[in-house]
């Protein structure tokens, strides 16, 4: 159900099974990891993450799952987070266009990626209280951080749906868009970060991961921010950037 296909530098990771929302067992999360280990040997300068149908992903898929003998602990910290880890630590920008549901370990691979872009219509938020079982794959965190408490825990008390707009307004997400709008959209602006300072890009990456993992203060965060220029100073893109913008035209950057 996880399909790769890379043009133009670009990275598309589907997942392809509309018929159960793209709900992911065991071994269709170690395929999305093995995707995105493809896309990075192949050197992509962007990834772009979407799923078919009407819906993005709902989650983990529990069909099959017996409650009785379930190692939730096992899929999740063994299974799940391995991989939501190395899609956050993509050497390149990654997007993601959700539509409709987005649950779960759904929502967990939304905040695994850079940029996100939801359709108007997607839903967001913890439908876990009517299972018996509560938010996982980061939902948490990124609820508490960008929600706060009162907020988040009135979302996973009443297992109450966020629309995608909903979503962008409280700052979940970057933008929303009519659904019908969403993956165009989305794919030419991965488009045009593909042809971009790849390496200026993940510097970046890099250091808001620091920033929001390590909490660093505005004077550490500056000092990051002055290595990390001092890195790119040396390299072809940078001299690139600089004569394009001296001799007044586009520059052509490698990545």
């Amino acid at each position: 159900m996880i399909e790769l296909s890379i043009e133009d530098n670009v990275a598309e990771v589907v997942l392809n099974a509309p018929a159960k929302m793209n709900a992911l067992d065991e071994q269709a999360v170690v395929d999305l990891g093995k995707a995105y280990d493809d896309a990075a040997a192949a050197g992509v300068r962007a990834l772009l993450l979407r799923g078919e149908g009407r819906g993005f992903c709902a989650g983990r898929d529990i069909s099959q799952v017996d409650p009785a003998t379930d190692d939730a602990y096992g899929y999740l910290s063994g299974v799940v987070t391995p991989v939501l880890r190395k899609m956050a630590e993509f050497p390149a920008p990654t997007f993601a266009a959700a539509q409709g549901a987005a649950l779960g370990v759904g929502l967990g691979l939304l905040i695994a990626t850079d940029v996100v872009y939801v359709a108007d219509s997607a839903k967001i938020g913890s439908p876990f209280a009517n299972l018996g079982a509560t938010l996982d794959s980061g939902g948490h965190w990124l609820f508490t951080e960008r929600l706060g408490a009162h907020r988040t825990l009135d979302l996973i008390y009443t297992a109450e749906l966020m629309s995608g707009e909903e979503a962008v307004r409280a700052g979940l997400f970057s933008r929303a868009m009519p659904a019908d709008e969403l993956l165009e959209t989305t794919r030419g602006i991965v488009g045009k970060v593909a042809q971009g300072a790849t390496g200026a890009f993940r510097a970046s990456k890099e250091l808001v991961a620091n920033i929001r993992d390590q909490r660093l203060g505005l004077w550490l965060a500056t000092e990051e921010e002055n290595a990390a220029q001092g890195r790119l100073c040396k390299s072809d893109d940078y001299a690139e950037g600089f004569k394009a913008f001296q001799e007044k035209r586009k520059p052509v950057f490698k990545g």
